[in-house]
């Protein structure tokens, strides 16, 4: 039996609504919080939040001045495939990574707020 349940994930920002009505978009969630400084998305079980911090810097990866810290990994829909997916999200409001490291299996983008994520095949 676990000890604990993972109950949310944060991403700081400097645009809470925005960060949330994107993710709502790409997870099929709704924005079950949003005040002006924190936003959460339901997606099922989980919560993302999107928390207002002053003076926010987007990470840099791949360079280590300021380190993606962390990253979310998202499995597809298949039939939908890399391509679909990425164009989704582009359309979301994403923005694709020139650097792919191996784009045949997963490609990296960047939610609005600079966050990179992959979106990977099942």
């Amino acid at each position: 039996m676990p000890v604990v349940h993972l109950a949310a994930i944060n991403l700081e920002c400097s645009d809470p609504a925005g960060l949330a009505r994107f993710w709502a978009a790409m997870l099929d969630g709704e924005v079950a919080v949003e005040t002006a400084d924190f936003c959460a998305v339901k997606t099922g079980v989980l919560f993302l939040g999107a928390v207002r911090v002053e003076g926010y810097r987007q990470p840099t990866w791949p360079s280590a001045e300021r380190s993606q810290q962390m990253h979310l990994d998202l499995t597809i829909d298949e039939p939908a495939g890399l391509d679909d997916a990425a164009d989704r999200a582009t359309r979301l409001g994403a923005i694709a990574e020139e650097h792919q490291p191996a784009p045949e299996r997963y490609r990296v983008l960047r939610d609005p707020a600079g966050h990179p994520f992959c979106l990977r095949r099942p």
